[in-house]
């Protein structure tokens, strides 16, 4: 306790006021200087002007994205109903079109030019009396060999490259009215080609009612002799012929050849040729089958003589050469076949086993 007199003793009340009056004349000196130095320094004034002037920065905004506005759809008018379209002429094509329609279509054929089925296709329309007179005017006496299974050995010989070999079986089966002919050709265990013909046994010979054949990597196409219509058709091609009997295919022409020799052997003189109309996977056309001569052959090691026919596809076609052998001492059986392409490959084929069926 402060025993001083009352009078001595400090006032804290004095004090108080005391530094109460400092600090706020130091505040209204900071303030003076504030305000006197907002010019120079570039702060705001403590107080506002009467008109003020406000310096607003703006700052650009990306632009905002387009709004998407669809379009309305107008609702259909439920009770108003089309008017019929007019029938319009139909105009004729344009000349650059009907130039090439012109330069690439056979008016006969109705077949595209340069396609391989133009380029292998006969007469699309053969004059069909010329070729029944040509056939009636020469008649053969038909004398088919008995049915039998033939096997034989295949070389492939390209015109470029090393041979391949291989094996091929023709069964020929007749009962006396009806035949088939079913063969396949393999090489390097792939079968090249598979064909079938089949049909009846006439005065005339073989009368092919169909002819299928399959190659490699194709589709199968048929041929097909419609006695009924008395034409011939084709699954590969649109073109049709008239069947007027003698006709043949690829596979039965051989047969009816062997046909030929067995029964009218005098017809086999070297240099004269026989005519017969014959039917591929796609067109037909009269094949003319020089008769070459006798030649000495070797056949599975034995040598044989036999007649030595072929034929040359026309000019300008690019369908195989056919020759055949057919042989007089075995009952005139094919006993060698060669099919020559245009590129000059060809498939060699020669017997070796015949196994012939027992006369029924």
């Amino acid at each position: 306790m402060d025993s001083r007199p009352a009078e001595h003793r400090p006032c804290r009340s004095r004090i108080s006021l005391r530094w109460l009056c400092v600090l706020i004349a130091s505040a209204l000196l900071h303030l003076l200087v504030i305000n006197w130095s907002s010019g120079y320094l570039g702060l705001p004034a403590m107080h506002a002007p009467e008109n003020p002037t406000v310096s607003v920065a703006i700052l650009e905004a990306p632009p905002l994205p387009k709004p998407v506005i669809k379009a309305a759809v107008q609702p259909p008018k439920r009770h108003a109903r089309p008017a019929p379209p007019r029938m319009a002429a139909p105009s004729a094509p344009s000349s650059a079109v009907a130039s090439i329609e012109a330069a690439t279509t056979d008016t006969q054929t109705g077949d595209v030019a340069g396609s391989d089925l133009a380029a292998d296709a006969g007469p699309a329309t053969p004059d069909a009396a010329a070729l029944a007179d040509d056939q009636a005017a020469v008649r053969y006496n038909i004398d088919l060999p008995p049915s039998a299974d033939l096997k034989y050995d295949v070389q492939k010989i390209p015109r470029d490259g090393a041979p391949m070999y291989g094996s091929g079986t023709i069964r020929w089966h007749t009962d006396g009215s009806r035949y088939t002919v079913d063969g396949d050709f393999g090489v390097l265990f792939i079968t090249a080609l598979r064909f079938q013909s089949a049909g009846t046994l006439e005065d005339t010979g073989i009368v092919p009612e169909l002819y299928s054949e399959k190659r490699f990597r194709k589709a199968e196409t048929n041929t097909h002799f419609h006695r009924e219509r008395n034409t011939i058709s084709f699954s590969s091609s649109e073109l049709t012929y008239p069947r007027t009997g003698g006709e043949q295919d690829r596979a039965s022409i051989i047969w009816q050849l062997a046909g030929i020799g067995r029964g009218d052997s005098e017809k086999f003189v070297p240099g004269t040729s026989i005519k017969l109309f014959v039917a591929g996977t796609r067109n037909a056309e009269t094949w003319q089958i020089m008769i070459i001569g006798q030649e000495e052959i070797t056949i599975d090691g034995n040598t044989t003589r036999a007649w030595h026919v072929a034929r040359a596809p026309r000019s300008g076609s690019y369908d195989q050469k056919l020759d055949i052998w057919l042989a007089p001492e075995q009952s005139w059986y094919p006993v060698r076949l060669r099919y020559t392409e245009p590129n000059g490959d060809y498939l060699d084929m020669s017997l070796t086993s015949l196994n012939v069926s027992p006369t029924p």
